[in-house]
């Protein structure tokens, strides 16, 4: 009896502790695992390149972001490169791998995940002044170990979940949840061996893929992350040929 009421005990001081704990306080302490609100802002610049593996295929894939929210992404292989842009306002891409090897703009749909990706510090930092609302949903479980649980509801209503490391509140996964014309899109992305670059922690494991479908996933191994990097804007610049076709800013 004393050993089951000691364990009723401690489970309940447990679910208190974890009760107690506020989505602001969960994102401050996030913030401060990457390395800190300063140095995540005195990043201004970033380039990713890593080689990524699975349907049978390896190819290499590139991303540099730019502040506020200009983001460009490189996906090489048989010696073509397929590129996805937003220069801040217009999506743009050219895929060659379909033939397409001309600059053609992208739909809303088709820019759902790169908008997410412009986003240059993340949703949870200064989520309040990008419109995004932030529950803590309390904990989960990721591959058997134990999680916290952030909701992420985005300004145009998609949502993602982030998935916290209870000891390092470093993000461990992504869930994310995208409305498309009365359907949902959902994907997951597994985060891990976190490295500081700078002073600010980023992964360079990074397993996605659709959630109903874990055999389609594919990893992406980050050899290289440089920050405050030049870059040209004229790498994320809307192409001259698609000027005349995009829509007014």
């Amino acid at each position: 009896m004393r050993y089951r009421l000691g364990l009723l005990l401690v489970v309940f001081c447990f679910h208190f502790t974890a009760s107690s704990q506020t989505a602001e306080e969960l994102i401050n302490k996030n913030i401060e695992a990457k390395g800190g609100m300063e140095e995540i802002k005195a990043v201004k610049t970033w380039r990713m390149t890593g080689k990524v593996i699975g349907g049978g295929i390896v190819a290499m894939v590139g991303q540099e972001n730019m502040r506020p929210n200009l983001v460009r992404e490189t996906f090489a292989l048989q010696g073509m490169t397929a590129v996805q842009a937003y220069d801040g306002s217009t999506g743009w891409q050219i895929q060659p791998f379909g033939g397409r090897k001309d600059p053609e703009l992208m739909g809303e749909d088709d820019m759902r995940d790169l908008l997410i990706d412009s986003d240059f510090d993340g949703p949870l930092v200064d989520y309040k002044a990008k419109g995004n609302v932030v529950e803590y949903l309390g904990h989960d479980i990721v591959d058997g170990d134990d999680a916290l649980r952030l909701k992420v509801t985005l300004k145009d209503g998609d949502i993602i979940y982030y998935y916290l490391d209870p000891d390092t509140y470093l993000e461990i996964r992504k869930e994310t949840q995208e409305f498309i014309r009365g359907s949902v899109r959902e994907n997951l992305s597994d985060l891990g061996s976190y490295k500081p670059i700078a002073g600010v922690m980023y992964p360079f494991s990074i397993g996605s893929g659709p959630k109903n479908d874990p055999t389609s996933w594919q990893t992406v191994t980050v050899q290289k992350i440089e920050v405050n990097v030049p870059l040209d804007i004229s790498e994320f610049a809307l192409p001259a040929s698609l000027k005349k076709e995009a829509p007014k800013k």
